[in-house]
């Protein structure tokens, strides 16, 4: 079967119709026939235009561009919201920011699509270089310029369902290739080869799908998930961005939290968890005893009984108050006040939320992080488990670190849970919150330990180890109240607990090895 020949603007327009469908594919929208809009991508690449025939890897590498520009327009639109919070100060560079982050990820996906036309074979086999050519890209989107692994198409599937489940075994990123040559698989039927070996790809994809769906639900049909001796309380205050930089709003602030912290059930908790910037002013601020605001500070422990932890995220400043941490802060109630058991530095901070990338040239250009902060907010070190009194060994990571397989650290020993404290309230009642809950719970899924997770408007959830949240165990968009939970006990270690993203490196190797063995054969003696 052959291609047509596309003008430039058909191929456009059929890639960002193709990109928006795959787009839609995602948590909330859950429009799941859009995967196929994968194999639109790869049909694409695969034909010709009539204006270029003689430059294949430019009408690749645009041809992928049009899709990633749909594809991220539909997955990030909601960081305009960020910018309507000041709308007066920032709201000119939201229409800015809502295209060019999308372009800047084409040109991710534009590079995966060169690679893939020049090493592409005849035949079905492409569909391996495929996988592994964009599977590659989507490695680095994760690292390069700090990442940003926002939708990765093996995360096309909800967290918690039967074929997320596959994330125990190969990873976020290896699950990304899988899903890549499963979907991508019809277009093969408009390639080269015999049509015997055509239909057979796409059989075998359709099997390794309900292989994957059938391994999935026989992990869920015996998902029972043991409750420890450990009570947790998550507060969601439901206060906005907004309001909560209003001029004299603290004091309100302060006595929301406390007030759903002492909510019925107080008794019976070990831990109460508020959500990252749950207060705007730093730890200095409110605990230091020549602070002005060391009276708002002293209202902090009637949250808790005596022994109870605290964890509160909240600014706080390093040696000299030169710089500031974006940090959790470890407190428990003694019969004296609070002790600090520690803290949790974010290690990997949000460009132009957190600090300012080239953050001289960029001030003196008029563009100025988002953050209520003198300055930028410094990195912590690398993550790793944290022991606190009576508690299970946990790992906290911070809102946007969410989204990274390393948010997890590789050092020390395996945590039994992990708590994500996150301030959604930036991007309001959009899909974002909703996403941003669907890529961390994958990280529970991976280890296979329970997330606990609080934000200040939604969506704060207890997420088990399969990365489901139990009936009743979240609060929504715009909701104001608690969940008290037993926190779940840890999953015996995963297959990706053990191997990392090795099988994500076998099944690039095996792109590899198909696209350059033909070479190798091919060279005269």
């Amino acid at each position: 079967m052959t291609h047509p020949a596309l003008s430039r603007a058909g191929s456009a327009l059929l890639a960002l119709g193709f990109g928006a469908a795959a787009g839609f594919a995602h948590p909330p929208f859950d429009i799941l026939p859009g995967v196929l809009g994968w194999a639109g991508l790869l049909w694409l690449l695969d034909g010709r235009g009539k204006r270029e025939p003689q430059r294949p890897l430019r009408s690749a590498f645009w041809r992928a561009w049009w899709f990633s520009l749909a594809y991220f327009l539909v997955g990030t639109w909601w960081v305009v919201e960020a910018f309507l919070v000041d709308a007066e100060q920032h709201g000119w560079m939201a229409p800015i920011i809502v295209c060019v982050l999308p372009a800047g990820m084409g040109l991710f996906w534009g590079t995966a699509a060169v690679l893939y036309r020049r090493l592409a074979v005849a035949g079905p086999a492409r569909l391996l270089v495929f996988g592994a050519s964009f599977g590659l890209l989507e490695w680095l989107r994760n690292w390069l310029l700090t990442g940003f692994p926002w939708n990765m198409a093996g995360q096309t599937w909800a967290a918690g369902g039967a074929i997320s489940q596959n994330a125990a075994l190969f990873g976020a990123l290896g699950l990304t290739v899988i899903t890549l040559l499963i979907t991508g698989a019809p277009a093969v039927l408009a390639g080269t080869g015999s049509r015997r070996a055509r239909l057979g790809t796409v059989a075998a994809a359709a099997l390794a799908l309900t292989a994957m769906w059938g391994w999935g639900a026989w992990r869920l049909s015996g998902a029972e998930v043991r409750a420890t001796d450990t009570r947790i309380r998550i507060v969601q205050a439901n206060i906005s961005q907004a309001e909560k930089w209003r001029e004299g709003a603290l004091p309100g602030i302060v006595d929301t939290h406390v007030r759903l912290s002492q909510s019925p059930g107080l008794e019976t908790v070990d831990v109460v968890v508020w959500p990252e910037g749950a207060l705007p002013a730093s730890l200095e601020y409110l605990f230091d005893p020549a602070s002005p605001g060391v009276e708002l500070g002293r209202r902090i422990p009637d949250a808790l009984r005596p022994g109870q932890h605290l964890f509160m995220g909240v600014s706080r400043a390093g040696p000299g108050g030169a710089y500031y941490f974006n940090s959790l802060a470890f407190l428990q109630r003694e019969p004296a006040g609070l002790r600090v058991n520690g803290f949790y530095d974010k290690h990997h901070l949000l460009p132009f939320g957190e600090y300012l990338p080239l953050g001289n040239l960029m001030t003196r250009l008029g563009v100025r992080s988002l953050v209520n902060m003198p300055a930028d907010y410094a990195p912590g070190p690398p993550p790793a488990p944290i022991a606190l009194p009576g508690l299970p060994l946990l790992q906290p990571m911070i809102c946007y670190e969410s989204i990274f397989m390393d948010a997890v650290g590789e050092r020390g020993p395996r945590p039994a849970w992990m708590v994500l404290p996150s301030n959604d309230s930036w991007y309001g009642a959009t899909s974002g919150p909703w996403q941003h809950l669907n890529l961390g719970a994958y990280r529970a899924i991976e280890h296979g330990v329970p997330i606990v997770r609080s934000a200040p408007t939604g969506v704060s959830a207890m997420i088990d180890p399969y990365g489901r949240i139990p009936a009743g165990q979240v609060l929504g968009i715009g909701q104001a109240g608690v969940i008290d939970a037993a926190l779940p006990a840890p999953l015996s270690p995963t297959l990706f607990n053990r191997w990392g993203n090795l099988p994500f490196w076998i099944f690039v190797a095996a792109g590899a090895l198909v696209a350059l063995l033909p070479r190798f054969r091919q060279r005269p003696a």
